[in-house]
């Protein structure tokens, strides 16, 4: 079989490469190019940078393996970064990875696959892809290694996409995937995970969304859950729901406030006391059902973060790619622009964007 490797440079990509030529695969390993790189920068981000590109390089020619670099500046500037700013101008918190991820990634990946005439694209994603023999279709499911596990960024993979997707190293766990590099001799094998947004290596997303946002003025007022006025500040992007860090209210508020809700019309970030944050209910849009969209409500357990562990809760199609999750205990700082992505023990039954 002919499979293309999206290659990042990374540990996990290079040992998926790897394991897939070792099964005797026909490997072809791609690389995103994802900004301008003319001017001479080196580096954009931790998984984007041209030493990147020249760590898959000496991968697959340590593999023997044919090795692209395919341009998707245009693509994620507009399916990532642009939707990223955007979020945050409206008072939501972003979620990159999963567009990336999904739109790009995945996406993009196939239809450059099938150029190159092949029938599978493979990833260095923590997660299992498998078919349903009763109904046919893919299921995703965690990785092996819970602590690695990265089903929640997938939920978005369509049928199609699950059906060419191979995920060699989600069966392992991260300490035999470093061990398998070194044993190979791979130049990456000691190299460490990234851990920020690939495009904002310092951490600072905030002044990222200032450079993209029209000039203007980004203040406006901190508000109590009645209205009152307690200060002001720099920018609604600036926050998001669930923060205590930073606000500076401590004086005039005499206890420890967090921000509940951002209201970006009016430029109004609404704080209040820890159990402002608690709620039991919220509702999906772009919901992508990987199992069938059920017709009644069902049980699942649902993760609104990736580092959130799953709480029980009760799912309800509401059509039109929506749904309401109900969940059986309060979980604190249910999050606008965040994801939901709902298991039936290891397997995503489905996800959706949070209202």
């Amino acid at each position: 079989m002919r499979i293309v490797v999206a290659m990042s440079g990374g540990v996990d990509s290079s040992v998926a490469a790897a394991l897939v030529a070792e099964q005797g695969h026909d490997v072809i390993g791609l690389s995103m190019q994802l900004y301008d790189q003319s001017d001479g920068q080196t580096a954009f981000g931790s998984c984007c940078s041209i030493d990147d590109l020249h760590d898959a390089r000496r991968v697959a020619a340590a593999l023997n393996i044919p090795h692209y670099i395919v341009n998707f500046e245009r693509r994620f500037d507009e399916q990532v970064v642009s939707n990223f700013v955007r979020e945050y101008a409206a008072g939501r918190t972003p979620l990159p990875c999963v567009h990336c991820n999904g739109d790009l990634k995945f996406a993009t990946l196939a239809e450059r696959a099938g150029a190159f005439g092949a029938d599978a694209v493979a990833t260095g994603h923590y997660a299992r892809v498998e078919r349903d023999a009763a109904t046919g279709r893919y299921l995703l499911r965690r990785a092996v290694d819970p602590a690695k596990d990265q089903s929640y960024f997938l939920f978005s993979l369509t049928q199609p996409q699950l059906a060419a997707a191979c995920f060699p190293v989600g069966d392992r766990p991260k300490a035999a995937v470093r061990a398998y590099a070194r044993s190979r001799g791979l130049p990456v094998a000691e190299k460490p995970d990234s851990q920020e947004i690939c495009f904002i290596p310092d951490h600072d997303y905030r002044s990222f969304v200032e450079t993209r946002l029209p000039r203007a003025d980004y203040g406006g007022t901190f508000v109590d859950e009645q209205g009152r006025v307690l200060g002001r500040h720099d920018g609604v992007h600036r926050f998001t729901v669930g923060q205590r860090k930073g606000l500076g209210l401590a004086a005039s508020t005499g206890t420890p406030v967090y921000v509940v809700a951002l209201r970006p019309a009016d430029r109004q970030v609404v704080v209040g006391p820890k159990q402002s944050l608690e709620r039991t209910t919220l509702t999906a849009s772009g919901v992508n059902w990987i199992r069938v969209e059920p017709d009644a409500p069902i049980r699942v357990r649902a993760q609104i973060r990736h580092r959130h562990e799953a709480a029980p809760a009760t799912v309800r199609a509401l059509g039109d790619a929506h749904a309401e999750v109900v969940f059986d205990a309060p979980q604190i700082a249910v999050t606008p622009g965040q994801a939901v992505v709902l298991y039936d023990e290891d397997a995503v039954i489905g996800g959706g964007w949070i209202d």
